[in-house]
């Protein structure tokens, strides 16, 4: 990491306010485990898969070497982490790579999560250990084609059928999809009305059960080396069994979202952190006009504001991990964190493509990478705009969606 000397002591160009003195052990611990792995087996290879849009099997292995698979779920094999060590987990994830971190996000946070929140006893023990291991990998089906911000909507149903639940429907970019071993489908039932969770899986040949299909979205240009499929499910015949037990309207799905969009804000602090340091480093080393580029007032000025901008993320995260740790974090105050961390990181990786110039078009810079996953980030869990109604509906309690 680029430091600075400001007087004596030597602090971290992107930890201003020397926010990592206040991490726990078990958070510096996440951080540096994780960062030894971005660092030592990530960036050298994620260019090449980014840039082919293959996903990077190889290294799932080492991921689950980690043993922080399940992030703050307790037992099931999972490590039981503090909201500030799960969110320092995810922050260095990002500054590695997006595509990465969603998948990761996708297993722990959306598909465990969602075993976790909703599941039975005998539910949780048959699926969060072998996810905890990477030996099961998870995916969350609830966005469809015609349902994104209103996937309350959502049409896909579920009808009971004896002993098994039917589905039929579609889903859109449901990341991990296409090689889930487990796949937690949101339906709606039809004889009730009410939306459902229903986890479809592989049998013990790996083939998904008939009827369900799972076609890659190609041409994003972002988050690329995560592959996020449509599905298709036509009669999709599942054991009655593989209902989440507790999921029984959209209420609960949103129960599931709302934990995990305070990921999203974290995410944002990643990448902006991870865009920021290259320019910093690179305006130390870029020669024009006969000095470094970071001599200029122009790029000192950008560099100023994008540390004042991380550093009012950081101050967001810390005290968000503080307020979930005392079950005090509101869905409002979530949304207000991802609206307003997306829209910053999203500045900070452009004014770092801006300094690096033409080099900051080539992935091999990196910036470029982090730039187009904060397309992603901006979008997904619930776009700007969404969030700013959420928070609107909470300060003034009317309801601007309807």
């Amino acid at each position: 990491m680029t430091t600075i000397t400001s007087g004596s002591p030597e602090i971290s160009s992107s930890d201003y306010y020397l926010l990592d003195e206040l991490l726990t052990d078990e958070a510096r611990d996440v951080r540096d485990r994780v960062r030894g792995f971005v660092d030592r087996d990530l960036l050298p290879v994620i260019n090449d898969y980014w840039d082919r849009a293959e996903f990077p099997f190889e290294l799932v292995p080492k991921i689950a070497q980690l043993g922080l698979v399940g992030s703050t779920i307790s037992g099931y094999g999972c490590p039981g982490l503090s909201r500030l060590a799960a969110g320092v987990l995810t922050r260095e994830l990002a500054r590695g790579d997006g595509s990465v971190n969603t998948f990761f996000g996708v297993q722990t946070g959306l598909a465990m999560g969602s075993i976790a929140l909703l599941g039975s006893e005998e539910q949780k023990q048959r699926w969060l250990p072998g996810m905890a291991a990477l030996d099961v990998i998870g995916a969350f089906a609830l966005t469809e084609p015609g349902h994104g911000s209103d996937a309350v909507r959502l049409e896909t149903t579920a009808r009971r059928d004896g002993d098994h639940w039917v589905l039929d429907g579609a889903k859109r970019w449901i990341g991990n999809a296409s090689f889930a071993d487990v796949v937690v489908v949101w339906a709606r039932d039809v004889e009730d009305g009410r939306v459902k969770a229903i986890v479809v899986e592989k049998d013990t040949d790996g083939r998904y059960p008939d009827g369900y299909s799972a076609d890659l979205i190609t041409g994003k240009i972002g988050k690329r080396a995560v592959w996020q499929p449509d599905i298709t499910l036509r009669g999709v015949r599942v054991p009655v069994e593989n209902k989440l037990d507790e999921a029984r309207s959209f209420r609960d799905a949103t129960r599931v979202l709302t934990s995990t969009r305070g990921g999203a804000a974290w995410e944002s602090l990643g990448h902006a952190i991870a865009a920021y340091e290259i320019a910093l480093a690179y305006a130390g080393e870029r020669q024009q006009f006969g000095k470094p580029i970071a001599s200029f007032q122009l790029v000192q000025h950008k560099l100023a504001e994008m540390l004042a901008e991380i550093t009012a993320m950081q101050l967001y995260c810390f005290r968000m991990a503080d307020l979930q740790e005392q079950g005090r974090l509101t869905g409002p105050m979530a949304s207000l964190a991802k609206m307003h961390h997306a829209r910053k990181a999203r500045q900070v990786c452009l004014d770092a493509r801006d300094i690096l110039g033409g080099n900051g078009l080539l992935i091999e810079h990196h910036v470029a990478r982090h730039l187009t996953d904060m397309e992603v980030v901006h979008t997904y869990e619930g776009t700007d705009s969404i969030q700013s109604l959420i928070v609107g509906r909470d300060l003034t309690g009317i309801s601007a969606f309807t």
